[in-house]
């Protein structure tokens, strides 16, 4: 199984680096942007789009207003196609020719025209933990939170129907996928073709019964909880910005009918300019201020330093969304202690390219995952048979898969959601998001380090704020918690440097947040002291110099060929990550 040359660091901080070191890379992810990566943030056109000289692409166009027959007219008088209206974002999909970009970009009702972006699946390599046991899902379980009554849904490869998304894990009982559609261009069908949204769906709500030739069963968190399958990617695990988009309309649009209380992405892409300005963020926003908690996958980009950032400033988008929950990756150590856990070299760090939000939120187990199978025949298992946890019998059905990536950490946190949903409905968004990092357990080593058996590379973490967030998932914690906050929105705060050259958190955009210094809580109860560098305030000593020296922008990480490929075409970019002790 090969890796991306580009994707993966071929050197990184070793044990025993220095701090200076590690520092110096943190700062070279924390500067101001280039002039070159600014000027991709002025005027409405992105530089993506400028640098096509020629023939047509396909674009996301904000509009001012939500887009009329009247937007769409002018567009097609400019030979564009209209491909999905986006009204929740006050946006459209369209194919155009380059040479209608200057008209957009003097259109006094255009905001923003961005490309249609790619996106993929963020998960990575195979095998097995004690992920329920480590976040306290049996403890949940046996006190009879089971996610009864809430919907979660699933934006993803699709569901692949089976018996443990029965009630009671009973194939002759009622199904508990209550909602299924495929936004699928061209493709109708509701089934999991990649394999990927399965085992997925499988983390958040598996029921866990016993299957024929395997020894124990393999429940999810919120094993009773409702799913909503919105297929968006396709056979391949591609997809692009405007099909998730629609998916996310879609769950906003149903949540009343359905009970839709979380939506899990388990996907992403590069971040190419502010938050403020990615349709994809604007979107999970939408959902999250209709009252739906978003659960976004980090980024299994921990390992790149292309940028020479030793894997900072690698979360994607939409995880790089102040709203939403980003997760990152533990490892479980195969046991069912958290004592021993350490986190995926893979799991992306933070803090956001250009807007500098401190991500992920959390982490939660994601590597060597069980869970429940689509098929034999997807894509993911006819390209990677190795992924299919064998039965004891050669006689019987194989029914399970192992994936490791964030991909599995984000529906671990979506599960948790709905049991605090279930103990307490009235919970926004906001109360969810905040208890989650309030509560989540804050014990961890400096640092730890893991050797690639396949390249020999020795990778080494800090468990900084940057990759570790505000600590390790801790469902009974969260369920036992009762605070309310004090009514502002629970956004993930920025890192700012200060004129005396410390770096200090704030709110975005002058917002309050529920755990800046002396605000609510304060940063040593959501982050803990071990989480800062520095004491609780700062996170570095004023005499950490600055590396004002060590300007870059998104084209230097997050070029089209660097991490997703720019075919989007399923290849093995995110198929060669393995922490497997």
């Amino acid at each position: 199984m090969s890796s991306n040359p580009k994707y993966f660091a071929k050197a990184v901080m070793r044990k025993g680096a220095s701090l200076i070191v590690f520092f110096s890379l943190l700062m070279a992810v924390l500067v101001l942007v280039t002039p070159q990566a600014a000027s991709a943030q002025n005027g409405k056109v992105s530089a993506e789009l400028r640098s096509q000289a020629t023939g047509r692409a396909d674009v996301i166009v904000t509009y001012a207003h939500t887009p009329t027959q009247e937007h769409i007219s002018k567009m097609q008088a400019l030979g564009g196609v209209h491909r999905q209206h986006l009204p929740f974002i006050k946006a459209g999909a369209f194919n155009v020719p380059v040479g209608a970009l200057d008209e957009l970009e003097n259109d006094p009702e255009v905001v923003s025209v961005v490309p249609d972006r790619p996106l993929k699946a963020t998960t990575t390599n195979p095998y097995y933990d004690y992920a329920m046991q480590t976040v306290g899902a049996t403890t949940a379980d046996s006190e009879g939170y089971d996610g009864s009554g809430i919907a979660v849904a699933v934006i993803d490869s699709g569901i692949h129907v089976h018996g443990d998304v029965h009630v009671g894990g009973d194939s002759d009982n009622a199904d508990r996928v209550i909602f299924q559609d495929s936004l699928v261009p061209g493709d109708s069908t509701h089934d999991d073709l990649y394999g990927h949204g399965t085992p997925v769906a499988g983390v958040i709500g598996d029921y866990g019964a016993q299957m024929p030739g395997y020894p124990t069963t393999y429940p999810g968190v919120a094993r009773n909880v409702n799913l909503v399958n919105l297929r968006v990617l396709d056979k391949h695990g591609a997809a692009v910005d405007s099909t998730v988009i629609a998916a996310i309309q879609e769950a906003i649009s149903l949540k009343s009918k359905y009970n839709i209380r979380v939506i899990n992405l388990s996907l992403g892409r590069g971040v190419f300019e502010s938050y403020t300005k990615d349709p994809l963020c604007q979107a999970v926003e939408a959902a999250w201020k209709a009252g739906i908690v978003v659960v976004v996958a980090a980024g299994n980009g921990g390992r790149d330093d292309s940028a020479g950032t030793n894997g900072y400033g690698t979360i994607t988008s939409p995880a790089n969304d102040p709203y939403v929950i980003s997760v990152g990756a533990m490892r479980t150590m195969g046991t069912p202690s958290t004592s021993d856990d350490l986190i995926a070299t893979y799991s992306s760090k933070g803090p956001t390219l250009f807007d500098h939000i401190v991500k992920p939120d959390l982490v939660a187990p994601g590597n060597n995952i069980i869970s429940v199978l689509a098929a034999a025949t997807t894509t993911l298992t006819a390209n990677y048979p190795q992924l299919i946890l064998e039965p004891t019998s050669s006689s019987d059905t194989p029914w399970y898969i192992t994936l490791s990536g964030t991909s599995l950490a984000a529906p671990m946190v979506s599960g948790a959601a709905a049991l605090m949903l279930q103990k307490d409905p009235s919970l926004t968004p906001d109360m969810v998001k905040a208890r989650l990092m309030k509560t989540a357990s804050k014990s961890f080593p400096k640092t730890s380090s893991y050797t690639d058996p396949t390249t020999a590379i020795t990778y080494t973490d800090q468990y900084d704020m940057f990759t570790i967030g505000a600590g390790y998932l801790n469902i009974p914690a969260a369920l036992a918690s009762t605070d309310t906050g004090n009514g502002e929105p629970a956004l993930s705060p920025v890192a700012s440097l200060t004129s005396t050259g410390k770096v200090t958190l704030s709110g975005v955009s002058g917002s309050g947040v529920l755990w800046g210094s002396g605000v609510l809580w304060g940063s040593s109860v959501v982050w803990g002291s071990n989480v800062f560098v520095s004491n609780s305030s700062v996170l570095w000593g004023s005499s950490v110099l600055w590396g004002s020296g060590v300007l870059w922008g998104d084209s230097v990480l997050w070029g089209s060929s660097v991490l997703w490929g720019s075919s989007a075409d399923g290849g093995d970019s995110l198929w060669g990550v393995r922490d497997i002790d």
